[in-house]
């Protein structure tokens, strides 16, 4: 039997336990992580993508350049009337405000007319490999090219210093912004954690209070989230385990009734034998005997039932016609029913077949046929039947017997159940047939139901899955 401890309440027992801090600082990395590897990435895109724009932007600043000086000296050109130092002179000027890029001048016959390459940098230019790097511009004066300019950079890119503050200005912006967005990823992550988390430690904190066999223990969480719906399921089976105990209890409790008020009266009656105060004659050993009897088979419907209950029980599961199986059933009933002056009618369908172990539908039918001739008056009428429905097959049993009180009918298959005591007593019940038959029932992946009134008499069906229903959910299964 379970025992509970009701000092440790749900906040206890969490505090008691080790607290989820690496789950937590793990959870933070990881979001941490996340957030680095993703400014990772966005600054190598953004780097390539930016530094390809800004090398296009170089590229087409330096053409401009070439352009205007090209444009200039063909203004010059055109004034003075060919190659001379005037021609030239303006040059140097723009030279100075073109943001470290050397300018060389080759004319239509290959003559260099201007270079500043040797008086920027103090070496001679390469003339092949300044050609190659360099972009051009041709000078031209009345339709007719009379010079090429050549204009190179003396850095890698040709960007004015507000360019490249620019350039500067926005790397440092996109860190930092990274750097912001995993700071932020990390305190996302430890609120995130701990949202998570906590549920979890709730849920673990109370299952750990069951494990000590506190059974009133409960989550107590609501919602619709899934947090919510795992704390909703673990309640519920925290309950159903509270119901099982609190049945384990009435059911030892029931047990243990029905054992001592015949053992006391047979201890009686041996003593008073033994003083001599009773004669120890042919009737008082029947009577001693057929409690012993008695009392036999209530420990044996006690041990099938929880054979059947575990699914300990050998089923012996074939093919079988429902209506020939309980039509040769209600035949042995049938003397039994003259004797007692009870109508026994019973009505089949030959297309209620079923897959399942002929003695124990055999069995759950009798104890219902047994249980309506026990409680239905001289007189009285008992209808077994066989009905083939779409997906089931329904054994019904009903009598005009004594009936059930509606407020009995939602414990009448619990064990020692009964309505009328002393009757029951008196004709024999063990009070654990119905809860046999609905075992059984179960066992079939079927149902029992009941219907009655008092004063009219009782129905009971049992319902148990065609055999063509079960083969087409065995084959789905087996196609899923």
């Amino acid at each position: 039997m379970p025992t509970y401890d009701n000092s440790a309440s749900v906040d206890e027992v969490r505090r008691s336990r080790a607290p989820w801090t690496t789950y937590s600082a793990r959870l933070a990395l990881t979001f941490a992580a996340v957030a680095a590897v993703t400014v990772i990435i966005s600054l190598l895109l953004f780097a390539i993508v930016w530094e390809q724009r800004f090398h296009n932007y170089s590229e087409e600043q330096l053409q401009s350049f070439a352009n205007i000086t090209a444009e200039t000296l063909s203004q010059r050109y055109e004034l003075t009337g060919g190659w001379s130092e005037m021609t030239t002179r303006a040059l140097p000027d723009i030279s100075a405000l073109s943001n470290g890029a050397t300018i060389m001048v080759v004319d239509s016959a290959g003559l260099v007319r201007y270079d500043d390459y040797l008086e920027l940098t103090g070496q001679p230019r390469d003339p092949v490999s300044s050609v190659s790097k360099a972009k051009s511009a041709a000078v031209v004066v009345g339709n007719q090219q009379v010079a090429t300019v050549y204009v190179e950079s003396l850095q890698e890119e040709y960007l004015s210093p507000s360019d490249i503050n620019l350039r500067a200005d926005s790397y440092r912006v996109l860190l930092a912004t990274g750097v912001i967005a995993i700071m932020l990823a990390i305190v996302t992550g430890i609120v995130f954690a701990r949202t998570l988390v906590n549920p979890f430690r709730h849920i673990s904190s109370v299952a750990d209070l069951v494990r000590r066999g506190n059974l009133t223990a409960r989550t107590g969480m609501v919602g619709n989230d899934e947090l919510s719906h795992l704390g909703q399921s673990v309640d519920e089976m925290i309950a159903s385990i509270e119901q099982n105990a609190v049945y384990e209890r009435q059911l030892t409790s029931d047990l243990a009734h029905e054992l001592r008020t015949p053992l006391m009266a047979m201890q009686a009656t041996i003593e008073a034998m033994i003083d001599g105060v009773l004669p120890a004659d042919q009737t008082r050993l029947d009577t001693l005997n057929s409690e012993v009897i008695r009392l036999g088979r209530l420990v044996e419907a006690q041990l099938h039932l929880a054979r059947l209950e575990q699914g300990k029980a050998v089923m012996h599961l074939e093919n079988l016609d429902l209506s020939q199986l309980i039509q040769g059933l209600v035949e042995s009933h049938e003397m039994l029913a003259e004797e007692t002056k009870l109508k026994l009618v019973f009505s089949g369908d030959p297309a209620a077949l079923v897959y399942g172990d002929a003695d124990l539908l055999r069995q759950a039918t009798n104890n219902l046929i047994s249980n309506a001739e026990r409680y239905t008056p001289p007189g009285g009428t008992i209808q077994v039947s066989v009905r083939r429905e779409t997906r089931v097959a329904r054994i019904v049993v009903a009598d005009t017997g004594i009936g059930i009180s509606e407020d009995d009918l939602s414990r009448v298959f619990l064990r020692f159940f009964r309505a009328d005591e002393g009757r029951d007593r008196e004709s024999g019940g063990l009070g654990v047939g119905l809860a046999v038959v609905k075992e059984i029932a179960e066992q079939h992946h079927g149902w029992v139901g009941v219907e009655s009134e008092l004063g009219k008499g009782s129905t009971f069906t049992i319902y148990i899955p065609l055999l063509s229903a079960r083969k087409s959910k065995q084959k789905r299964r087996s196609k899923n």
